[in-house]
């Protein structure tokens, strides 16, 4: 019969666990703040240039266009989801080596 993993061995263990939890909780909040910055960036150049060409809007224009603008970069930040998630992978593993800017970034965006 196989015996039971030393203290030591499941210290390990327990740290691999906590380590591959904090890099999915990484993983899952920068991967909304990423998300987040695309939809906002989207919906404010969509408003600006309906306000460029236009020259004002009202509140009911502002509405429906807030409304369309929302399902617009909900939809385009949908189809980039490879690159998001592709970009994502690759600030967290950046973020894994500067402690620093890493609390900055998840703690403060």
């Amino acid at each position: 019969m196989d015996e039971a993993p030393t203290r030591p061995e499941r210290d390990v263990g327990k740290k691999a666990v906590i380590k591959a939890l904090l890099i999915s909780t990484w993983q899952q909040r920068l991967f909304f703040i990423i998300r987040s910055f695309i939809m906002g960036l989207l919906g404010a150049s969509v408003t600006f240039l309906f306000i460029l060409y236009f020259g004002s809007i009202n509140f009911r224009v502002q509405i429906i266009l807030g409304l369309c603008t929302f399902v617009f970069s909900l939809a385009v930040s949908r189809l980039l989801d490879v690159q998001i998630v592709r970009a994502t992978r690759q600030i967290v593993a950046f973020l894994g080596n500067h402690r620093t800017l890493r609390d900055f970034v998840l703690n403060h965006l």
